[in-house]
């Protein structure tokens, strides 16, 4: 097993249409994975994510910059490119691709040493199978036997066989159903930390992203924009355009002076004083709705009229728009929710994050 670094990477591919300069996939990226972490690589459709992860693969080799397993150059630097098969990568696609004609067991010991296979790949496969929570007996059934969930185990116990210093999940939860796609990823990320496997994985799934890594590499039009701990990505996202698209945000124009600022909703407590215009990062769970709309003889929050509510069960989103026209998005309880027409008050509770116009661009 092994860290990964990425250093100042570049990939274009040529356009298609006569005349039109090259398309960069990926801009001088560079991303640190240390030994034994789980790291996923969101964004959007078309922002370079899989390109990255089969450059680390190998399938594809960067223009500049260098790719490193620990110490060793695989890519880049005036190097040789190392290829595919000898990076001791494990890589599992989207749909999990196992082989229909092979039953589980050989899928598993497929890449295992010559010898390991001829004999069905012995106690590795049944060590395999108990990795990632799957039931001894399946070693003889077939892959159209097995749900889709069980076919992206197997796929992980496939890759994982063979011990390799690094696991690449390419979107493989993404065709699953919302409960067969959460239990899948969490024996997953359960079974490359039981074997300490460094691993990344690509998904535009905000919430699978920050539930199951260590780190979360946000990727914009080819350029890694923000590297960081779950939390600090969905916390102290580096601009306004991470936090909407790292679950979902109320940015509104705001003036600071040191701790608090001004805006739609009223005065809110910064998380670093600073003075100015500056654009204000709000989480919608931040945006409490009073339904009594007082305390006392005092009235509480900024008054304003539900538009729509969305209920969810565990909770729900309610679109307000404000008496002075903003339209401002919160998140609050399932148990006690407002409904269209009510007049409601806002407050903003707990810091928020100001971004001067340089950086909300």
């Amino acid at each position: 097993m092994s860290s990964l670094t990425v250093t100042g990477v570049t990939r274009s591919f040529p356009s298609t249409a006569p005349g039109r300069a090259a398309t960069r996939a990926v801009d001088d990226v560079t991303l640190h994975v240390p030994h034994g972490s789980f790291t996923t690589v969101l964004g959007p459709s078309g922002c370079g994510k899989t390109t990255l992860l089969r450059l680390v693969a190998g399938f594809l080799q960067p223009e500049s910059g260098s790719i490193a397993f620990g110490d060793e150059v695989v890519a880049g630097d005036g190097v040789r490119p190392m290829p595919p098969q000898t990076r001791r990568v494990g890589y599992v696609p989207q749909e999990g691709a196992l082989f229909p004609h092979l039953d589980v067991a050989a899928n598993i010991a497929f890449g295992l040493p010559r010898a390991a296979r001829a004999a069905g790949g012995g106690d590795r496969v049944a060590e395999m199978l108990d990795l990632v929570e799957l039931p001894a007996d399946f070693r003889d059934r077939r892959p159209d036997e097995l749900s889709g969930g069980q076919q992206q185990r197997v796929a992980l116990a496939r890759s994982l066989a063979p011990q390799p210093a690094l696991v690449l999940l390419d979107e493989p939860f993404s065709s699953l159903d919302a409960g067969l796609r959460g239990s899948t990823a969490r024996a997953v990320r359960r079974a490359l930390q039981a074997t300490n496997t460094t691993a990344v994985l690509v998904t535009h799934d905000q919430n699978e992203a920050l539930s199951l890594a260590d780190q979360v590499a946000v990727m914009r039009a080819g350029r890694l924009v923000q590297s960081a701990p779950p939390s600090e990505v969905y916390l102290s996202p580096t601009d306004p355009a991470v936090a909407e698209f790292v679950g979902r945000a109320v940015v509104l124009p705001g003036t600071a002076d040191a701790a608090h600022a001004t805006c739609a909703l009223g005065e809110v407590v910064l998380t670093e004083p600073t003075e100015g215009p500056v654009s204000l990062m709000i989480r919608p769970e931040q945006v409490h709705v009073d339904l009594s709309h007082t305390a006392g003889d005092k009235v509480i929050g900024v008054r304003g009229t539900v538009e729509e509510v969305s209920y969810y069960g565990h909770d729900c989103a309610v679109q307000v728009r404000l008496d002075e026209g903003t339209s401002v998005l919160a998140r609050m309880s399932g148990v006690l929710h407002p409904a269209a027409g009510d007049r409601v008050h806002l407050r903003v509770t707990g810091l928020v994050r100001a971004y001067h116009p340089t950086e909300a661009l």
